[in-house]
Parts: C-alpha cells; sequence; structure tokens
C-alpha cells in the first residue's frame, strides 16, 4: 500500500570548505492524505531541513521524498510552505500579494473572473478580505501570516508546510492564528506538515507528532499519536487528561534530550 507522502531513508548532509556535517540520518516517514503532522526538537535537530527537502527546495544526499509515489526534487505548487517571516511583497496590496500566486498557478486554467473569486475566497478563509486594499505596511504581523496562509492555500497545494509559522508573534495573536489553521484544516481536510518548538501548539493542532533527536545526524526519535477528537477546544482541553498525557510525553522526551546537550557540554 502506497502513501500519499513518503520520506524513504532521508540523508542529508552540506560541506562546506572540505569539511562535511550530516544533518538528517536515515529519516523514514509516512503521512496520509489529510493528516496534521508537527515535527519537534531542540534547535540545530534538522526539522526545517527536513521541511525544505518535502518543499523541493534542498535536495536530499541520499533517500528519496515521494508523493503520490513521484519524486520530489524541485519546488512546486503541490507543497506551498509558510514560512516564520510572512515573506509578502511590501509595494503590493494584500490582494495583489495573493493574486500573484493565483495568477501564476492557474494561467491559462482560469479566466480572470475566476481567479479574482478564487483570490477572494482564500481571503475570506483566513478572515482577510476586509483588508484586501492594504499594503503589509498598513496590518499587524498577524494579519500579514494571515496573508501568507491565503497565498498558499490559494494554490491548492497536495501539502501545506509551516515553518514556526507563529513564532515571532505574540502570545494572543498566535493562539487566534492557531484555530484559524485548526479550523481551515478542518474544513478543507487538507494534509499539514509543521515546524514549531512549542509543545502545546503541537499536541493542540497535530493528529502526529514526530520528536526528532538532537543533531548532527539527527534521526526520529519517537512519533506520538494525539488520539483527540476534532473539532478542539484550547479551553476544554487545558484539563483534558489525553492532552495533559500527550503533553508530558512530548516535555519527556525533550527533557531528556536537554541533558543529552548538557552532558556532553
Amino acid at each position: 500500500m502506497s502513501s500519499y507522502l513518503r520520506i524513504d531513508h532521508i540523508d542529508k548532509s552540506f560541506e562546506r570548505g572540505g569539511v562535511r556535517t550530516e544533518v538528517l540520518k536515515d529519516i523514514t516517514l509516512t503521512i496520509d492524505k489529510g493528516e496534521f503532522v508537527s515535527i519537534i526538537g531542540h534547535s540545530g535537530c534538522g526539522k526545517s531541513t527536513l521541511l525544505n527537502l518535502i518543499a523541493g527546495l534542498t535536495r536530499v544526499s541520499a533517500g528519496a521524498v515521494l508523493l503520490e509515489n513521484l519524486e520530489v526534487n524541485a519546488p512546486g505548487p503541490d507543497r506551498a510552505v509558510v514560512f516564520q517571516n510572512h515573506s509578502l511583497l511590501p509595494w503590493l496590496t494584500v490582494y495583489e500579494n495573493v493574486d500573484l500566486a493565483v495568477s501564476k498557478v492557474f494561467s491559462g486554467r482560469k479566466t480572470k473572473a475566476e481567479k479574482h473569486d478564487w483570490v477572494m475566497h482564500n481571503l475570506d478563509l483566513v478572515q482577510m478580505a476586509h483588508a484586501k486594499d492594504k499594503r503589509p505596511a498598513e496590518i499587524s504581523g498577524g494579519m500579514k501570516q494571515r496573508v501568507g496562509i491565503a497565498r498558499a492555500l490559494s494554490m491548492e497545494p497536495k501539502v501545506l508546510l509551516l515553518d514556526e509559522p507563529f513564532g515571532a508573534l505574540d502570545a494572543l495573536t498566535r493562539a487566534h492564528l492557531q484555530d484559524a489553521v485548526m479550523e481551515i484544516h478542518g474544513r478543507l481536510g487538507n494534509t499539514m506538515i509543521m515546524i514549531t518548538h512549542d509543545v502545546d501548539e503541537a499536541v493542540l493542532l497535530s493528529d502526529r507528532i514526530v520528536m526528532m533527536t538532537n543533531g548532527p545526524a539527527a534521526r526520529i526519535g519517537e512519533i506520538l499519536e494525539v488520539p483527540i477528537a476534532r473539532p478542539r477546544n484550547r479551553i476544554e482541553l487545558a484539563s483534558d487528561r489525553t492532552y495533559l498525557k500527550c503533553r508530558e510525553a512530548v516535555l519527556k522526551f525533550l527533557y531528556e534530550r536537554h541533558r543529552f546537550v548538557e552532558a556532553a557540554e
């Protein structure tokens, strides 16, 4: 049985000045269609490198990334990335930033009216249609990130890749965006992979949490199932036993890894 997304015995090394650094070693992971998977681990464990390999932004050193049985070896609209930095073009409006992606991906496939409707549909998804004529300098950090998510979704990607998308935001804005992402995932049923340092965020959003060992030559240490029914309510989960048990398991893994780092210093 083939998986929707398969990361098959991936190795990744970088070489600079004749010095070779092994970042990831023998990473194997399968992800089902519609699944929300978080990847967590200490700094330097290769989380973002792994995301870049799935995105096709970086080539693997060994192994393969397969999406619907096709090898990933270059960037493509079937894998959209939302970075911690929103990456909006400051001279374009909110509408124009999303339209840029829509016009690129759907050139010759949608009429002008259809493209307009699709841009507005995706801005509606992230509750940003009201700000369509504003430029990035005129909106908040959380709003910019909503536009970045809308732009990524507008490409109709098979996999949405989130690289610490809420890391630069204040706690309240972060919580609102987490809720928005949960709602979008519930509505669209799309496949999402998120890099995070935040344990509570990982447990709240994920179906599974992939925990990485420390680098160099990081591997998958454990994979935790999060058996909490959707839709999820963060207030109700604060005292939920399953939520607390999952949170404890991730914290224990990360704490043990931190002890290993301290012992090596």
